[in-house]
């Protein structure tokens, strides 16, 4: 019998890498996509890319090609070709993903990698599809993810924990229908110019508006519903915008803070992907070093105290004229293009693109270990 080869390859993962989506955040999600496609380490990872469509439906990338969009740079095309339908009941903790236009073809995947930002992505949707196929996946868990996706939910269990939000009232679109003068009213006796109106449950600052003077105030609402059934009314700051990032299970730990600088009037839609100069940033954060340590570990707090895993990105307003800094949310799914502050402030703080990805595939299959060892009998 020949000795056993201690030199020989552990078996590759198989990584599934999901994105598109049902979310108006579609296309910065093509972006990310691309990214950690490009940057996964193929001698580890054997990569498969399925696409999901505008409408919800499946289609496995055969070979996963990385195009130039017009307004978006490198994104991962979403060819659509067979229709395929998940099934996880053939082998425990693999994905099983079936062709319904053909016959027998299926691929499997050990690992997920989502990379869908925004609603049925970011929300919880998602991850419990995965928690009930019981196969590991990158990223915040259920609760964390559908906590950290509703600003409203996420703003009182900060503020129960002791960390500073900015100011705010929450409308349902039935109350609007029913009381807008009174919506109106009570916002502007609540809160002080200016304000920003936001959807509850979207990212990318999609559906934003700015509101300088009070008669704007009923137009950015009606704007801010197109895209939710709930709006939020936030006091404006004059503030510096800081962002850190957050990484680890039971111990999580964060990186050194950044700073957006928006060369629009705030950080919109706009700013983030469809102009190439719309922002600048910088990394590390121009701050005293006590400053910087308090965000980091007020970063760290929320991310606990929103019962978060894996990774996310920590978002802050830091007021000019006072410098007290202000949680303003926790995005769960952060950005993965080349561009984006999440993998960047990593990179500063010593963690390069690719053994990010290393280490959150390496959190996701910690975390399957710990829940697979739960009793459900």
């Amino acid at each position: 019998m020949r000795p056993a080869d201690k030199t020989r390859r552990k078996p590759k993962l198989k990584i599934g890498v999901l994105y598109g989506g049902r979310s108006g955040e579609h296309d910065v999600s093509l972006c990310s996509a691309a990214s950690v496609v490009a940057a996964l380490d193929k001698s580890k990872y054997d990569v498969v890319a399925i696409g999901i469509d505008r409408g919800g439906r499946w289609y496995v990338q055969d070979q996963p090609e990385i195009v130039v969009d017009k307004a978006f740079g490198k994104i991962l095309s979403l060819k659509k070709r067979g229709l395929w339908l998940v099934n996880h009941f053939e082998q425990k903790n693999k994905l099983y993903i079936y062709n319904l236009e053909t016959s027998g073809e299926k691929v499997f995947v050990d690992v997920v990698f989502p990379i869908l930002h925004g609603t049925y992505g970011e929300d919880g949707t998602l991850q419990g599809l995965l928690e009930l196929a019981m196969v590991p996946y990158v990223g915040v868990d259920v609760a964390g993810s559908a906590v950290g996706m509703d600003k409203d939910i996420a703003k009182r269990l900060l503020k129960e924990a002791g960390i500073p939000v900015v100011p705010w009232i929450t409308v349902s679109k039935h109350d609007w229908l029913e009381h807008p003068k009174n919506i109106l009213n009570h916002a502007g006796n609540q809160l002080s110019l200016p304000l920003f109106v936001k959807p509850l449950c979207t990212g990318s600052s999609v559906g934003i508006k700015k509101v300088k003077v009070k008669k704007e105030l009923a137009d950015a609402i009606n704007y801010a519903f197109q895209f939710d059934t709930r709006i939020m009314i936030e006091t404006g700051i004059d503030c510096r915008e800081i962002e850190c990032a957050v990484l680890g299970n039971n111990n999580p730990q964060a990186s050194v803070p950044g700073e957006i600088l928006p060369q629009h009037e705030f950080y919109s839609y706009e700013a983030k992907y469809l102009d190439p100069e719309g922002a600048q940033m910088n990394i590390p954060a121009k701050l005293p070093a006590k400053l910087s340590a308090a965000i980091r570990q007020c970063a760290v707090a929320g991310f606990k105290a929103l019962n978060c895993n894996s990774m996310a990105r920590v978002d802050f307003f830091l007021d000019k004229k006072t410098n007290q800094f202000y949680l303003n949310e926790i995005n769960t799914l952060p950005g993965f293009t080349s561009i984006s502050m999440y993998p960047k402030l990593w990179a500063a703080t010593g963690i390069q693109y690719g053994e990010l990805l290393d280490h959150l595939v390496d959190l996701a299959l910690m975390r399957h270990r710990e829940k697979s060892a739960i009793k459900t009998d």
